[in-house]
């Protein structure tokens, strides 16, 4: 009996539920980006849906919107300049309200 190795050769992005759906309903991609704003640029290349849901119209990351990389926000290490090497975690989740 063998083990499976996974090894990544881009930062994997992890989406909410609810963000499924503008992502061709995957959990997961990898995206090839060097920073934060890299990534988030190349995702929303790739699928534009999203863009109005992660930034404000002037281009501005949605302020209710959380990204953390490797369980850290990156308010806490480099915000959209926060570096990323190719095993990374990064998780997109919007803020959740209530009352």
């Amino acid at each position: 009996m063998g083990f499976i190795i996974y090894t990544f050769s881009m930062p994997v992005v992890r989406f909410p539920a609810l963000m499924k759906f503008y992502v061709d309903n995957q959990t997961e991609l990898l995206v090839d980006a060097e920073t934060v704003a890299e990534l988030l640029e190349n995702l929303t290349s790739r699928y534009p849906a999203l863009q109005p849901h992660l930034f404000e119209p002037g281009g501005k990351l949605r302020r209710h919107f959380n990204i953390f990389v490797n369980g850290e926000h990156i308010r806490d290490l480099g915000g959209m300049n926060t570096p990323l090497k190719k095993e990374d975690k990064v998780i997109l989740m919007a803020a959740a309200a209530g009352g």
